[in-house]
């Protein structure tokens, strides 16, 4: 499979705090890969820097076959690379259906109602709602909602900062459930989770980072086994 991003020795700081320690890691297009580790980890971080959010002191990004190390986030975006942020992030005085219609900002008019019904199609509990004030929502439907406006870019890649973040049992097993489908439809998924155990069972690769360094890696079913993985991230 071809490599459709590659992040190499990556450094990111906050002022003086020095948060991102030399991560390398790559995405081949049709995988899941996951990255788990705990709060402060630099999972969010790493995301955001892959987007365009923030910036590398070294090494570069490359997406898709071009280097977008200092590519602004929106152009990010339009190559492809679309990010499910932490906490959602929705305009909550907006419509469903104006939200979703936010995310096609970089796509061409004629596209967004093919984009729509496509997002309909994963999510028919927003098609239902596509009137509803998006502050009216439940936690799962704003998640839905988060996910399909980054579908309306039709990206190569989706990054999914902790989609399951705040929400009842039942709720993040449908939630992956949606993941498992969006990337059984074809969709390219780097995985931001801090329920190791479900991410885990979904990916195909893994990376563990601690204190800003990525110090394991394998396939999911590996780390799923690694004694130091199961006592420090899947509560065994």
């Amino acid at each position: 499979m071809a490599k459709l991003l590659k992040v190499n020795d990556i450094n990111v700081y906050y002022g003086a705090i020095h948060a991102i320690k030399g991560i390398s890691l790559d995405v081949d297009e049709g995988e899941i890969v996951t990255l788990i580790g705990a709060n402060g980890a630099g999972k969010s971080t790493t995301l955001k820097t892959i987007s365009g959010i923030m910036r590398t002191k070294t090494g570069n990004i490359e997406f898709d076959g071009k280097d977008i190390s200092r590519t602004p986030a929106h152009k990010v975006v339009e190559m492809g690379l679309s990010q499910v942020p932490e906490g959602r992030r929705i305009f909550m005085q907006m419509t469903v259906k104006e939200n979703l219609e936010m995310g096609a900002f970089t796509a061409p008019k004629d596209t967004i109602e093919d984009s729509l019904e496509n997002v309909y199609s994963h999510f028919p509990r927003l098609k239902e709602r596509y009137k509803q004030v998006a502050g009216t929502l439940s936690g799962g439907e704003l998640q839905m909602l988060a996910m399909g406006r980054a579908l309306m870019s039709q990206p190569k890649l989706m990054m999914l900062d902790e989609p399951s973040m705040g929400l009842a049992p039942v709720l993040v097993e449908q939630i992956f459930e949606i993941i498992h489908n969006l990337h059984e439809a074809g969709t390219t998924i780097l995985l931001v989770e801090q329920n190791a155990r479900m991410a885990l069972s979904i990916a195909d690769r893994a990376y563990v980072l601690e204190t800003g360094k990525v110090t394991l890696s394998g396939s999911a079913k590996e780390l799923m086994n690694n004694d130091s993985v199961r006592k420090a991230y899947l509560g065994e």
